[in-house]
């Protein structure tokens, strides 16, 4: 099988994983922040759901080292890419930007 076939299929995972902890933590914030809603809407006192509270966000800890672990497995995948000789150009869910977008970028003279 060609190189390039093969790391297209490995591509293709990665970004599925990277995409599937962003969706993780992004539901995990939603869940916080409507577990608190909640109790301000049922007028209980903080301490009802506090360790539920704090577990989550232990959970969203967990999921932000995960996402920085998947950030550093990428870059290390597109190194063994190039090691194995293969160039092409994986191309993700999301195109990234070409250009940085105008007005956030200043020239210093």
């Amino acid at each position: 099988m060609e190189k390039v076939f093969v790391a297209q299929r490995v591509a293709t995972k990665l970004f599925a994983s990277e995409n599937a902890v962003d969706a993780a933590m992004v539901e995990t914030a939603e869940l916080m922040a409507d577990l608190l809603k909640a109790r301000k809407d049922l007028g209980v006192s903080a301490v009802v759901g506090d360790r539920a509270a704090a577990k989550l966000a232990e959970a969203m800890t967990a999921l932000s080292e995960a996402r920085s672990a998947m950030v550093d497995a990428h870059n290390e995948l597109n190194d063994v890419k190039l090691r194995i000789g293969v160039r092409t150009k994986m191309i993700g869910v999301e195109d990234k930007p070409k250009e940085p977008p105008q007005g956030h970028l200043r020239e210093v003279g």
